[in-house]
């Protein structure tokens, strides 16, 4: 199956978010050039490359993903190991200071 590309500005854009700092499904969708297609991103984080750091894509509230491996506490854990303080309802504490905004579109 050939990659759309759709998904591979997504995976772009994933493969460069720094370490401690996050991007929504929504974000992405946008900068990708459809802002309507969060859930498309969705998809692609996972069927995607799983070698890709998806663990920080957050939902826009700075929720963990139900479906990351592990469910929310494993995408939590892995956050954290990043410096990202998550809550006990597994959203991210400091929103605005962890979501990164790429200073030019890749």
């Amino acid at each position: 199956m050939q990659r759309s590309d759709f998904a591979a500005r997504v995976e772009s854009l994933v493969s460069s978010i720094p370490h401690g700092r996050v991007m929504t499904y929504g974000q992405l969708a946008a900068l990708c050039g459809n802002p309507q297609a969060a859930r498309v991103v969705g998809g692609i984080a996972h069927f995607g490359d799983s070698n890709l750091p998806w663990h920080r894509v957050v939902n826009k509230r700075g929720g963990m993903a139900s479906g990351y491996p592990g469910g929310k506490s494993a995408h939590a854990k892995h956050l954290q190991s990043e410096g990202v303080s998550i809550s006990s309802d597994y959203e991210i504490k400091e929103m605005e200071t962890a979501l990164w905004q790429p200073k030019n579109n890749l």
